[in-house]
């Protein structure tokens, strides 16, 4: 069975056995953005906190946010950890985000994918989790995201190796996937879903999990 199609029918057992997964959890664009930044060494319960702190406060607006005092933008962002980085992070974006694009998610999502990755990842403090996790879920563009549960997964099928890096990991779905923004969204949610319920780090419950059938190494 080649690669291409053994990937294919994971995600199609992983859809069948949990269904769709609505990600990225925000209502606008801008809102994703802020979350994919946010995110970054946490988890989403946290972030969600974080964010609904600033919706609260009447802030999730672009420039309320940059010309927000960084303690108050801190204060604010406490839940998801690291507040002080983060507000320092979420500013850099939103004065690269102004100057280029002036706040404008249509003129931003016009420009070419690998060029507005680079763009991105000119950013202080944006990696490229980050700036994927913004071109995928924000501006819709087809960019495969690759995280630690995605590096897990692969590695426990035989898919990469341990030292393979972010590029090789996603170079081999965008290789083997057709290039779809709702099959990337789709496929990186539900490995998501699958490595916190099934492919946990230590003591993974191979015998149980959806995809036990497919495994080829086990640890």
């Amino acid at each position: 069975m080649t690669k291409s199609r053994k990937l294919n029918l994971i995600y199609k057992k992983l859809y069948k056995s949990f269904g769709p997964q609505h990600w990225w959890p925000g209502k606008t664009p801008f809102e994703v953005m802020v979350g994919a930044i946010l995110t970054q060494n946490t988890n989403w319960q946290n972030v969600a906190r974080a964010i609904a702190n600033i919706k609260k406060s009447g802030a999730m607006d672009v420039r309320k946010l940059y010309y927000m005092p960084q303690k108050k933008l801190a204060k604010l962002l406490r839940p998801a950890g690291y507040f002080n980085i983060k507000a320092k992070r979420l500013k850099n974006f939103l004065k690269f985000y102004l100057d280029n694009y002036d706040a404008n998610v249509r003129r931003m999502r016009a420009v070419g994918t690998e060029a507005l990755r680079d763009q991105l990842l000119s950013v202080n403090g944006v990696g490229q989790e980050t700036a994927d996790s913004i071109l995928l879920y924000a501006l819709k563009k087809p960019v495969f995201v690759v995280d630690a549960y995605t590096k897990r997964f692969c590695l426990r099928h035989g898919f990469t190796f341990e030292d393979s890096d972010y590029q090789a990991v996603q170079r081999f779905f965008t290789q083997n996937l057709e290039s779809s923004v709702q099959l990337f969204n789709e496929y990186h949610a539900l490995i998501v879903r699958l490595a916190k319920e099934y492919c946990l780090k230590s003591k993974p419950k191979c015998a149980v999990c959806p995809l036990r059938t497919d495994l080829v190494r086990h640890d």
